[in-house]
Formats: structure tokens, sequence, C-alpha cells
């Protein structure tokens, strides 16, 4: 259900209910690109069913889903377009277009395309855990994740979020666990890294299906590179890779999750939803445990 991860704190004085939640959300639910609109962006049912709600209640987590649609006009085709009609204007009038003017063409070219263009769909997951106050947006950008947070925040009177930040950072944390061999109690480390250079030469080094229990690693970080990515496993049962912003990509819950589990083919958005809320809801505190605790608020 969830590929990545980006946490943000819920101020704790919020206090608006799932019915007054989904009546504001209402407000902004998604409607597709206009014939000449390039960019549309709003809150879809997160199970799929048509006309359902905006927000979905399992297990006393809360489940929101962005839609974000967009019109696929490239530059170089209105760049194309404009060079051929600024050389027919110069054949025919004996001068060349200022710069103002071609600017006005491209304008006028878009909007004519665009109707022509095709559109493409992305949605991004949300999960609140309010009894956590925590906010959890599965985007695999942080620009992606602010556009996100910054709608909620307009949409939910009284909302304030913030990105949530740990004692320790989580590259200087990466480097410790790899220096020293040993992981945080809880997880293991699997084999994948990512180590940056922080001079001006910006040299990378990575590692996919490498051991990391290596002396060459510890001289890496030695000469001062220093961890960017890091496969992690937590318990057997969550694995992904802690960037050094505190994001986690690549999520993937393991075999011994699903043990056990409904297999009900009426239950499969509730069951998703309970497995991973459930399972991160005991990796996140884990995991900002061994980054040292959340720091406080400046």
């Amino acid at each position: 259900m969830f590929k990545n991860v980006i946490m943000y704190r819920i101020a704790a004085e919020w206090s608006l209910s799932a019915q007054e939640i989904e009546t504001r959300l209402q407000d902004n639910h998604f409607v597709e690109c206009g014939a000449s609109q390039e960019r549309s962006i709003g809150w879809i049912e997160p199970r799929g069913e048509a006309h359902g709600p905006l927000l979905e209640v399992v297990a006393g987590q809360w489940i929101l889903k962005l839609m974000t649609e967009t019109r696929a006009l490239p530059a170089s085709v209105v760049n194309r377009k404009a060079q051929e009609r600024v050389a027919k204007i110069e054949a025919s009038t004996g001068r060349k277009p200022g710069k103002k003017e071609t600017r006005d063409l491209k304008d006028d070219i878009r909007l004519e395309l665009l109707p022509m263009a095709f559109t493409k769909q992305s949605s991004t997951q949300v999960w609140i855990d309010r009894a956590a106050n925590l906010l959890v947006v599965d985007a695999g950008s942080q620009a992606r994740a602010d556009e996100l947070a910054t709608l909620l925040v307009q949409s939910l009177p009284g909302l304030a979020l913030s990105l949530l930040n740990t004692r320790l950072s989580p590259s200087a944390a990466m480097a410790e666990w790899l220096v020293s061999q040993e992981a945080p109690q809880g997880f293991s480390v699997d084999r994948e890294c990512e180590l940056k250079a922080a001079d001006e030469s910006k040299a990378v080094v990575r590692y996919a299906r490498h051991r990391l229990d290596t002396d060459e690693i510890k001289q890496h970080i030695e000469g001062g590179k220093m961890p960017t990515r890091l496969a992690l496993t937590w318990d057997d049962r969550v694995s992904f890779v802690l960037t050094e912003g505190l994001q986690l990509k690549k999520l993937a819950f393991l075999e011994v999750v699903f043990e056990g589990a409904s297999q009900g083919k009426d239950d499969g958005f509730d069951a998703d939803v309970a497995i991973a809320t459930g399972e991160l809801q005991k990796a996140l505190p884990a995991l900002l445990e061994a980054l040292g605790g959340e720091a406080p608020l400046a």
C-alpha cells in the first residue's frame, strides 16, 4: 500500500472530526483537466469507488488520496511551432518578431495545442494517525509531499504541520552503523548504500546487492564520504531505504507480515490499510528512537 514515507508532525491542538474533514475535502474534489488547462489537483476516493467518501477510516486510521493530472505538452513542440510562425512572419513582412511577440506566439500555440495533448495522472496516498499526531505521505519527492501538505493545510482549518526531525541526523547515524558494523536494536543493515563526498568533488559511491560490513566502506566514510541512503530491515518484517532527509523509499512488507491475514475478496483495501499502518505504527517509532528521538521544534 505504501512505497514511500515522508513524515509530518500534526500540532496537538488540532481536533477536526472525520466528518468535518470529509466535508472540507469535498470543496477540493478532483476534477479532470479542462481543454485548455495544463494541470488539475484534488482529492479522490481512496477506495477507488466513485462517489465514495474522500476520507476512509480503517481500524481508527484515516486514509486520503490526492490526484494530480497534467497535460503533456513538450516545450520542444511549442518551440518548433513558434519558429515556423516566426519564419512565416519574417518571409511575408520582412521583419523579425521581437522577444515579446515571440513569447505571445508561444502562448497562443500552447493554448491551441493543449486540447490535443495527452493527460497523465498520478496519485499520492496520505495516512493520518490521530493518536500519534502523525501524518505520513507516500510521495517519492519532498516537493510532492510539501505540495500535498500545503493543500491539506489550506483545506482543513486549524491544521498545522511540520516536517519531523530527529536529534541525530540520518546521515550521521547511518555512518555510525556502517563504521561500527552494528545496526540499531531491532534493525538489520541490508545490501544497498550510497555514499557522497561533501567537498567540491561531490564524488558518489553506490553499492547494490553488496556486503556493507567491509573495510572499504569504513575507508570511504573516514575519507569524508557520508551515507545518503542505506537499506534497512526492521524486525524481519519491514524493509526500506533510509535517506539523509529522513525519507523512507522502496518500502516493502515482508512475507511474515501477511501470514494469517484475511484473504476475503471484499476486504482487500481494509486489510492492506490495517496491515500497513499496523506495521508502520511500530516500525516508525523504532526508527525515530534509533535516530536519537524526535528533535523539539525550534
